[in-house]
């Protein structure tokens, strides 16, 4: 019997400790019953599908988010009906003037905004900055034509008419193409300019990665841009791209990490487009998860912004960045991983610091 009291008294004891560390650890992920919800950008939905699912398995905390475009990640905001919103396009110092109140970035992934095409058989397609402005402003309308054949010997391109098919929502994936299309081409620059939203010279817009990406696999002789991952996810060809170096490269995550290779502001709003970097595809950029930097605001409480951030700040750590290559996503430098978290431990609540 005596034994047994003592079984007793240190399976309890044992059961005591257990429960008091996933209270600590419960409360250190900021897991009080509290539901965050998101909306934006679907550039990095498939990640942020995948890691905010593994969250709220590992933690509890329930993460909602709608992939409705960088444009409306950003009104969400600014109508503060999201904890956060997402976007692959910065705010401007013009646009963060504008928001109700002051605005933080954290950058959580790079991807590779990718030229799409659907032509069966053609595979390896090369596309120079001339050939891509030429395609995108119309001036080129047919796969054989011969300044497309000249810098693609050996492929046996089709006598089909090009279809050109971009966003028709308001798109961060939109401004990171546009902003390499604005740096390597001066006509592209005065015409159309860089932009979430453009004034498109040619083509058939969709709704979203989804959509676009979507409409060129349905579509023979297609041609558009997309976030990696819906390329990879439905086998959709991808062209390799002239770099500033002259250099033809495939996204891949170590050319998207080539990208990276420049100095990071300590805002991390940067544009990654064109890198100098020779091994780099020039299609790459960060995507981020912007917020208001005092968390006090609309009823919010202190659980729901402990929860925003913490989440937030897992979101940069080792953990979940290990996660990105998994959906064709490179995980953030160390420079820019260790400017978002100093980011994060200056968000406030009633202007006190929530993270040490």
């Amino acid at each position: 019997m005596k034994n047994l009291a003592l079984l007793i008294l240190t399976v309890f004891i044992l059961g005591a400790c257990s429960n008091s560390s996933n209270k600590q650890g419960g409360e250190k992920a900021g897991i009080k019953n509290v539901t965050l919800t998101a909306a934006g950008a679907t550039f990095p939905m498939p990640y942020y599908n995948m890691v905010f699912k593994d969250y709220t398995s590992e933690f509890g905390t329930l993460l909602t988010y709608g992939g409705i475009g960088s444009g409306g990640g950003i009104r969400s905001l600014t109508d503060k009906v999201v904890d956060f919103g997402a976007t692959d396009a910065y705010l401007s110092d013009a646009k963060l003037a504008e928001m109700p109140a002051e605005v933080v970035h954290i950058p959580t992934v790079l991807g590779a905004v990718v030229i799409a095409y659907n032509l069966p058989g053609v595979d390896g397609l090369k596309l120079s900055d001339q050939l891509l402005e030429k395609i995108f402003m119309g001036e080129i309308t047919n796969w054989n034509n011969p300044a497309i054949k000249a810098n693609n010997e050996g492929l046996a391109l089709p006598d089909m008419e090009i279809t050109f098919v971009h966003r028709s929502d308001g798109s961060g994936t939109t401004y990171i193409f546009s902003d390499y299309m604005t740096k390597i081409s001066t006509k592209w620059a005065d015409a159309v300019g860089t932009g979430k939203s453009l004034q498109w010279p040619v083509g058939m817009g969709a709704k979203g990665n989804p959509g676009v990406a979507g409409t060129i696999s349905q579509t023979e002789g297609a041609i558009g841009y997309i976030g990696s991952e819906y390329a990879f996810a439905q086998k959709i060809q991808t062209a390799l791209v002239q770099n500033s170096a002259g250099n033809y490269i495939e996204p891949s995550i170590a050319s998207v990490s080539a990208a990276a290779k420049a100095e990071i502001p300590a805002d991390t709003r940067i544009m990654l487009t064109n890198s100098a970097d020779p091994e780099s595809y020039p299609i790459s950029g960060f995507t981020w998860i912007i917020l208001y930097k005092e968390q006090n605001y609309n009823g919010r409480s202190k659980d729901q912004a402990l929860a925003t951030v913490t989440f937030l700040d897992w979101l940069v750590s080792a953990d979940a960045q290990g996660q990105a290559e998994k959906v064709h996503y490179a995980p953030l430098p160390d420079a820019a991983a260790e400017k978002a978290k100093a980011i994060l431990r200056s968000v406030t609540f009633d202007g006190q610091s929530i993270l040490k």
